[in-house]
């Protein structure tokens, strides 16, 4: 039996992915395409881009592609770069104005992607060449969609539509559809390089089991018993819990609800890791994003966004309530470090065999494991053993 298969077996007999999945530069290689370039996954927040003209360069395992907010507020993902030849377009973060210009040669390009101006490409003063056609030499335009303030891509062109391939977690969260997310601004967002792959993250986050230990503060109030598992194969797994209490300031305030929500939201809250690299948290008058950023087998770029249900929290009256939940999430995610990072240095011990699951407390973790196996062994079967 291959490895991958001790995986995808039922969880009271499933192996975890083996270490090369965690320490492996070549697996770490091929999950890229396997995992990330071929469906949907989280490359930005549309906040990072937020002015028409601005334009973000990403690095997304190893792609190089740049986000641009054109002058109807629409936001674009093109390859960053060249058409002539290859030049990075956009080295770091500015405003670009109407145009992209390669600072190699100075061809120059529409916000939309549009080649527009190829400078003494006929030679001195001779701005066309027959054998140049603009129309056929535009940049490169990633498939994106944004969705929850989350810019998600799909590098591979081939996947279906966002919304037909999530559409049971839309439908799961209908109640929040069509209604703001607010982006919090400087104050609610955060950030943390983290030691360990990936995918370390995704298992941690999806399950309840850790909390008694982990989170002892926030165990007290929302105990290991007032949680339930989330599971939709090949899509997203976590947990939610049944007793979230909305933060209170001193005055009494509390954050604005979503309106209209069924009553399972009046104390319920809900946490989902979005196969491959997104994890969100819903609540009632808040949510907030992570987006993993794989930079190595053993090193995560965590970035963390809060959002909330009416423009007028993004404004200073509120900014202290803002600051105080902004800290709250910061000690919860803060106490995972330790885990994650912990079990990236376990997975050096040659002789640890992927670990056991426990059937009735990691059926969330096992769900991801037994994507990234199916996935890996349908892609790139010698890489993934």
């Amino acid at each position: 039996m291959r490895p991958l298969d001790d995986v995808l077996q039922p969880i009271d007999q499933a192996r975890g992915l083996p270490n090369p999945h965690y320490t492996s530069a070549e697996v770490y290689g091929a999950e890229a395409e396997a995992l990330f370039f071929g469906g949907w996954a989280g490359l930005s927040f549309a906040a990072d881009v937020p002015e028409p003209g601005e334009a973000v360069p990403v690095d997304f395992l190893g792609q190089p592609l740049v986000a641009v907010r054109d002058r109807d507020g629409t936001l674009r993902v093109f390859q960053n770069t060249c058409r002539h030849r290859g030049m990075i377009l956009v080295a770091a973060r500015k405003q670009v104005g109407g145009v992209l210009r390669c600072p190699y040669h100075s061809w120059c390009y529409a916000l939309d992607g549009r080649l527009v101006t190829t400078p003494h490409v006929g030679g001195p003063g001779h701005n066309t060449h027959p054998g140049i056609d603009k129309g056929t030499l535009g940049l490169i335009e990633i498939r994106s969609h944004v969705w929850r303030g989350i810019v998600f891509v799909n590098l591979s062109g081939t996947a279906p539509p966002f919304e037909e391939v999530h559409r049971d977690l839309i439908a799961r969260w209908a109640a929040f559809e069509g209604h703001p997310q607010v982006y919090g601004g400087a104050d609610s967002v955060m950030t943390f390089d983290v030691a360990c792959n990936w995918k370390l993250a995704v298992e941690n986050y999806c399950e309840s089991y850790h909390l008694p230990w982990v989170h002892p503060g926030l165990n007290s109030y929302s105990r290991l018993e007032d949680h339930y598992h989330i599971q939709a194969d090949g899509r997203y797994s976590g947990q939610g819990t049944l007793v979230y209490r909305p933060m209170l300031s001193e005055d009494g305030r509390r954050f604005p609800d979503t309106p209209g929500l069924p009553p399972a939201w009046d104390a319920g809250a809900e946490y989902v890791a979005l196969y491959p690299n997104v994890l969100l948290g819903q609540h009632r008058d808040h949510a907030f994003a992570i987006l993993l950023e794989p930079r190595g087998p053993a090193r995560t770029v965590e970035r963390v966004a809060l959002f909330y249900t009416a423009d007028e929290v993004a404004g200073p009256a509120w900014a202290e309530m803002r600051a105080a939940n902004t800290e709250m999430w910061h000690k919860v995610f803060e106490e995972d470090i330790f885990v994650v990072e912990g079990m990236q240095k376990g997975r050096a011990a040659r002789n640890f065999d992927g670990g056991r699951f426990s059937p009735a407390m990691d059926g969330p973790t096992h769900c991801f494991h037994r994507w990234v196996a199916a996935r890996m062994q349908a892609a790139v079967p010698r890489a993934a053993d």
